[in-house]
């Protein structure tokens, strides 16, 4: 007999008892009544995926996608049930309400298939904003991180979860926590940034505003992506067990404590251990140590990797097992390892079906959560049963062009900006006309309509030619592109000369246009040799700066150029990574002065083309030292910097305690004032140096920081409160600890300017740190 479920759009459901759709019973009752009933075949489906939109011939928007196609049909792949359906929304250009009615159909045919009627969990990318058409598009991971504005970015994680859930997407692949170790990697412009601390504020910031909507948000790349070898993607990972603790993981060790759901492993190797393997990082760090009770998923197509790109299993059965038993629960996007292939190796002993039902436990839980048992859970999108779906609301624009605006970064200025009102202003640069250079790579025109121009970009963006004609009506504007971004084409070089020769003053735009797998100049699969600007830009900016005349140089990027050797001729340079729709209008209210710059480097800007890939956050022997070494890896502007046009004065630094226990507090006070004439803000430093330690320890690191807004003459005095966890390395035995001794504190504007300083001495036993208690500094603020 059957029944149909009110809800379930007239799916047919057994008549049998459902305790798993009773919401009255906690959710380890309802996910074990669920878990006793599957069988071997149906737990495995819980497992895996299908990416139903994926083309064999369409544009690479995976590592492998163009090799792998879609592994069946929905009423294959889903004959026993199915864990996820890949990117609804996130593969094609289709209208968005035309996704959900898609998806919907989707889910009654998953529903249907399934002996219990388990819907799946649908997930996409997120990385700028929902990877779909016409959705928001905000400004990458490293243009968020130049705000230095924890707030704004929860508002842009809640913005995209409340898009993601309206449209029935329950999981999205963000944040990137990454932390940057090499500027030349593609992937740059996906993190936070080069220093853990900053990375886990603004990523904490993102997965709580994300999962506030009811979305799963998801931790990637567990770990040491970025640390590749070269810079180069998918290479692999060579630091020590120091480096990994200290600097890559604080980040997915903060996110566990603070709730994020889930996961996602890296693609790279770490000292020859593929991540998709690892029980010592899936289970033992992730699991045991810190007490994540999400779900890991695999990175695309991880588990064929383990046999074609690591060759740790000699074939997809074994790397299914190896996975699983690692601490692997979902394979996306499809079912290669998982699937048929796992259902085999539990029959021929290779992994014990209890370690299957683990996986799936873990699974049902995250379903149960989200309200996919429930037996009024309805296939439909909220906004297919609204009958309306606006992906780009006119208030996310705003927030986009809120944020846009508050991480572009004024690095130098002779008083030429603010552009003047009127006379002659040449416009020059391949970056200058073009609103795919403001895109980063993950967002939907560059991710997914890299060949299709007939289908534009989606959403309404201005360029910066176009907005600042707009801005500055009374200016007579001469454009010219000068060369393109990469193409070694010169021709345009000698009218770009004479365009800035005849203006009063030229700006010069310059920088990247992202894309997937050397299709852009920065993104995946975009990395790079050394850090000279793409094509013949730097040729072009050469000749444009010789001229004399003065030259505000704008870079768009999605990682850190050498442009610093620049600096001495510019009249002004500006830096922004790559800011999203509203980047051209944000940029322009800037340079006309309508706006004032507020955004922080979140990375260095080296003044050499090496890189020398040292970030800050390096040694003592990362520091110059010429007679030791003919190179000088001193950044042009380092980490932290940002002009604006007001000034600021931080100084009074005070300490509560001169000496405090290792497993104590202390609150550490700066005075800042906004010494000009303008309204502003300042983002308040507190960088730590540990003078003597037992392990070579960073020449200085961020402690926290505060963005202080401040009117003109207007004082204030910022309290930071310190656990000492925050001063936890870990020591010669390869254990996490606190020691005793002076601690140097510094404050200030940037990680080489702090004119603020004090100390505090650390008293007591050396004190275990393996479990960091305290992964925030908070922060209190007295206006006067």
């Amino acid at each position: 007999m059957t029944t149909t479920v009110p809800g379930h759009s007239g799916l047919p459901h057994t008549g049998d008892d459902r305790p798993w759709t009773d919401t009255t019973l906690s959710t380890s009752e309802r996910v074990e009544s669920l878990l006793a009933r599957l069988t071997l075949a149906e737990k495995v489906a819980q497992l895996s995926s299908t990416w139903e939109d994926i083309e064999a011939d369409g544009p690479e928007v995976a590592p492998g996608s163009n090799h792998f196609g879609r592994v069946g049909d929905l009423d294959e792949v889903a004959r026993h049930g199915l864990g996820q359906l890949t990117r609804p929304y996130g593969t094609l250009p289709r209208p968005a309400l035309e996704h959900a009615r898609l998806l919907a159909d989707r889910q009654r045919q998953v529903v249907a298939q399934s002996r219990f009627g388990i819907p799946a969990m649908a997930h996409d990318e997120c990385l700028t904003g929902f990877t779909a058409y016409g959705a928001t598009i905000y400004p990458t991971s490293l243009g968020m991180a130049a705000t230095f504005d924890p707030g704004l970015i929860r508002r842009v994680g809640e913005a995209i979860g409340n898009d993601m859930a309206e449209a029935g997407v329950h999981q999205g692949l963000a944040p990137v926590v990454d932390v940057i170790r090499d500027y030349r990697w593609g992937r740059c412009e996906e993190t936070y940034g080069e220093d853990p601390y900053l990375v886990g504020e603004l990523a904490e910031a993102y997965v709580l505003g994300v999962q506030s909507a009811g979305v799963v948000a998801t931790l990637k790349h567990f770990a040491g992506y970025s640390a590749s070898m070269g810079g180069r993607n998918h290479a692999p990972v060579q630091i020590g067990r120091r480096e990994l603790f200290d600097v890559i993981l604080p980040p997915f060790e903060r996110l566990v404590a603070a709730g994020v759901a889930s996961v996602m492993n890296s693609y790279a190797d770490i000292d020859g251990e593929a991540p998709a393997a690892s029980e010592w990082l899936l289970t033992s760090v992730l699991r045991d140590q810190w007490g994540f009770e999400g779900t890991v998923v695999s990175d695309y197509w991880s588990l064929p990797f383990l046999v074609n790109a690591h060759r740790v299993a000699a074939d997809l059965p074994a790397a299914g097992a190896l996975a699983l038993s690692a601490g692997m629960d979902v394979e996306l996007p499809d079912q290669r390892g998982f699937g048929e292939a796992l259902v085999g190796a539990v029959e021929r002993g290779q992994v014990d079906e209890s370690v299957v039902d683990r996986a799936v436990r873990r699974v049902l839980r995250q379903k149960t959560e989200l309200g996919l048992l429930d037996s009024d859970w309805d296939p439909r999108p909220p906004a297919l049963r609204a009958g309306a779906l606006d992906l780009d609301k006119p208030e996310h624009r705003q927030l986009a062009h809120a944020v846009a605006q508050a991480g572009a970064v004024l690095l130098s200025n002779d008083g030429t900006l603010p552009l003047p009102s009127a006379g002659r202003i040449a416009l020059i640069g391949p970056c200058a006309d073009d609103v795919r250079t403001m895109f980063g790579c993950y967002s939907f025109p560059n991710h997914v309509l890299a060949d299709r121009d007939d289908l534009g970009d989606g959403v309404e963006a201005a360029s910066l030619r176009t907005a600042l004609a707009a801005e500055l009506p009374g200016v007579d504007w001469a454009f010219t592109q000068g060369c393109p971004i990469r193409d070694e084409d010169r021709s345009g070089i000698p009218a770009a000369v004479e365009a800035c020769a005849a203006a009063d003053v030229t700006v010069l735009v310059v920088g990247d246009k992202a894309g997937m797998f050397g299709v852009g100049t920065s993104g995946e699969g975009c990395d790079v040799e050394d850090l000279r600007l793409p094509g013949v830009q730097e040729e072009l900016v050469e000749a444009v700066l010789g001229t004399g005349r003065p030259v505000v140089l704008v870079v768009s990027s999605g990682r850190p150029y050498a442009v610093g050797r620049f600096a001495s001729s510019a009249a002004a340079m500006v830096q922004v990574f790559l800011p999203g729709e509203e980047g051209g209008r944000a940029v322009a209210e800037l340079l006309a002065g309508t706006a004032n710059f507020s955004g922080r480097l979140p990375v260095q800007i080296p003044a050499s083309y090496g890189g020398q890939p040292y970030t800050y956050l390096h040694p003592p022997l990362g520091d110059r030292q010429s007679w030791l070494s003919n190179l000088d890896p001193s950044p042009a502007f380092p980490f932290g910097h940002g002009l604006s046009y007001t000034a600021f004065e931080i100084d009074r630094l005070a300490v509560d305690h001169e000496q405090v226990p290792t497993d104590g507090e202390f609150t550490v006070s700066a005075q800042v004032r906004n010494t000009g004439a303008l309204p502003g803000a300042e983002t308040v430093q507190l960088y730590a140096v540990d003078p003597v330690a037992q392990v070579t320890r960073p020449v200085r690191s961020l402690l926290a920081f505060a963005k202080i807004h401040l009117d003109p003459g207007e004082r204030t005095t910022v309290h930071f409160h310190v656990h000492t966890d925050r001063l936890a390395f870990t020591g010669l035995d390869g254990h996490r600890i606190v020691e005793p001794g002076e601690i140097r504190l510094y404050a200030g504007s940037s990680s080489l300017d702090t004119p603020a300083q004090g100390s505090v001495v650390l008293l007591g036993e050396v004190r275990d740190a393996t479990v960091v208690r305290h992964h925030a500094v908070p922060v209190t603020v007295d206006r006067e």
